[in-house]
């Protein structure tokens, strides 16, 4: 009788540690890459670890675009308990329902309950699901402090403009798509960042456990875009065209301020201008840079640039003699007209640039070849995109053959179009003592490790000798000196070359009555800092360059200010204007 129960326990037992043998078999062996795929499933959370898109800066630093840490919101619909129970500080319990949680998560984003309720029910077996995106720091501290299971705060980092419009037109913005306007595009490839992923695993309470995160690819950063910009140039240079296209009724405005030195714009200000943290409250139309985009007939700003041809080829000098009525035939029968009604005048060539005249500029300009001019001007970077490969930039309008009436009109800066960047690079050019330098912006990218890449070329090319360049500068004192608008272009203390424009505006094939107006100058002009280009488009009050003019003074006035340019010792040259 003991035998035989010995013999059926024995036999139980080897059953039972059968059966437990052919389950930790089927376990382990059999159904082993299944279970753990399920166990991981379970317990694994992955996750995405963003990098922070790279900083936009200024010359010395400040940052023109950025990124903050923002946070999402997230909760698993499939771990939150449909009540669970808090403990205050005392030690008092309190259950709490899916529906308070909601209420109470809905009152610190500013959501409606049912909004953030149906996050946590809609989708009963779901694991993520969105509460809301890109909370500050605050709100997410706030939420985690309700310690409502099931519910994660995830790191995003968001894109900030600390100065709004200030350089919007040429920062740009990103959208939700990506990056869409300006430097923000362009220079993509240096500021973008690269996510990485991520492991954590939680309890069955849908907790997450302590210390069980495994990094599964590393975030990388992206770099600092370094800019020519200077901030409060910049801003002080914005608010100046503002002010002024306000008051004379301009459709727009554009403003540049370039280091005559080495072609780096210190500030390229546009009217209107977005601002990339409400990209939707402005019109499309704006939401660029109109001064490297929108191409325009200069008018007389371009005649230095002409004068500068002349004295190069050595066919004409700042004494040039030449009669000039109001109105004037050329041999081909075309008409040219100076802009006001005068009596036939005595000029110099100073004289013709002093008094902006047309016709003297078209009876000299054809002293110099059509195909010589034309290759002066394409080295002054007319007809061709700058350096800056702006988005969306215009290379303007160069034809390469002239008909009878245009071979003249171009000396005046007509039949031809230019954008605001082009003329600044011409003055840049005459200011240098005729080298061109490539116009730059960007001074390239520093990537997170410290190395700097993507310098651009510093690299003059000269266009006109030192003598013209200089000689054409100081022609231009005289407007600043004795011109009409010479009260309004004087900075005490220093020798100002400037010159006017005042264009027609094209439209249907025929001028219209709408002007696109413009000062251009140098200081100081013995030796010139900078160059500044101020143009209005379509004023509907003052409707000549006298618009334009006060504007030019004040940023001029700011420029030698803001870098302290040394006051200028010497007098202007005394040129003769009339004969």
């Amino acid at each position: 009788m003991t035998r035989r129960r010995l013999a059926v326990a024995i036999i139980t037992v080897v059953a039972v540690i059968g059966v437990f043998v052919v389950r930790l078999v089927d376990i382990q062996v059999v159904r082993a890459d299944e279970l753990n795929a399920n166990s991981m499933d379970r317990r694994a959370v992955a996750q995405t670890t963003y990098a922070a898109r790279g900083d936009i800066v200024d010359k010395d630093g400040n940052v023109l675009a950025g990124s903050v840490m923002r946070y999402d919101i997230t909760v698993s619909p499939k771990t939150i308990p449909a009540t669970f129970t808090r403990v205050d500080d005392e030690g008092v319990e309190t259950e709490v329902t899916l529906e308070e949680a909601a209420a109470e998560v809905a009152r610190i984003t500013g959501q409606k309950k049912a909004e953030v309720l149906a996050a946590f029910t809609d989708n009963p077996e779901s694991d993520f699901e969105y509460v809301i995106q890109e909370v500050p720091t605050e709100t997410m501290r706030e939420i985690r402090e309700l310690g409502i299971p099931g519910i994660y705060p995830r790191q995003r980092p968001a894109r900030i403009y600390p100065g709004g419009s200030v350089g919007g037109n040429l920062v740009g913005f990103v959208g939700t798509d990506g990056p869409q306007n300006g430097l923000e595009r362009t220079e993509d490839s240096c500021i973008a960042s690269e996510d990485g992923s991520s492991t954590y695993e939680r309890g069955a309470d849908g907790i997450r456990l302590p210390g069980s995160t495994v990094t599964t690819q590393e975030a990388v950063d992206g770099g600092t875009l370094h800019t020519t910009i200077d901030y409060d140039l910049q801003w002080t240079v914005q608010q100046t065209i503002a002010e002024q296209a306000l008051a004379i009724g301009a459709e727009s405005a554009s403003a540049s301020v370039v280091e005559v030195a080495t072609g780096e714009i210190r500030a390229l200000a546009d009217w209107p201008s977005v601002d990339p943290n409400n990209v939707d409250g402005t019109p499309v139309t704006n939401l660029g840079s109109l001064a490297f985009t929108t191409p325009y007939e200069p008018g007389s700003t371009f005649k230095p640039m002409t004068a500068a041809m002349l004295i190069d080829k050595g066919v004409a000098d700042p004494m040039t003699q030449v009669s000039v009525p109001a109105v004037w035939f050329s041999p081909e029968g075309n008409r040219i007209a100076d802009a006001a009604p005068h009596a036939d005048l005595q000029l110099t060539l100073t004289g013709v640039i002093e008094q902006s005249s047309n016709v003297g500029i078209s009876q000299l300009a054809t002293r110099v070849s059509n195909s010589d001019r034309y290759d002066y001007m394409r080295a002054f970077g007319i007809g061709s995109k700058t350096e800056v490969d702006f988005q969306g930039e215009s290379a303007g309008l160069l034809s390469e053959t002239w008909d009878d009436q245009t071979k003249y009109n171009v000396s005046f800066g007509q039949g031809v179009s230019v954008t605001g960047a082009q003329m600044a690079s011409i003055y840049q050019t005459l200011g240098n003592g005729g080298v061109r330098k490539p116009l730059t912006l960007v001074t390239g990218c520093e990537l997170p490790d410290g190395t700097m890449t993507d310098e651009p070329s510093t690299e003059g090319t000269r266009v006109v000798s030192e003598a013209a360049a200089d000689t054409s500068v100081a022609m231009m004192e005289s407007v600043a000196n004795t011109g009409g608008l010479a009260a309004q272009l004087q900075i005490p203390g220093y020798r100002v070359a400037a010159k006017s424009g005042t264009a027609e505006v094209a439209a249907g094939g025929v001028y219209t009555s709408d002007r696109v107006v413009s000062v251009a100058g140098l200081a100081p002009a013995e030796d010139p800092k900078y160059a500044v280009i101020v143009t209005f488009v379509k004023p509907s009050t003052i409707r000549t360059s006298a618009a334009a003019a006060p504007t030019f003074q004040k940023i001029m006035t700011q420029v030698l200010k803001t870098y302290r340019v040394t006051p200028s010792s010497t007098p202007a040259p005394s040129m003769p204007t009339t004969w």
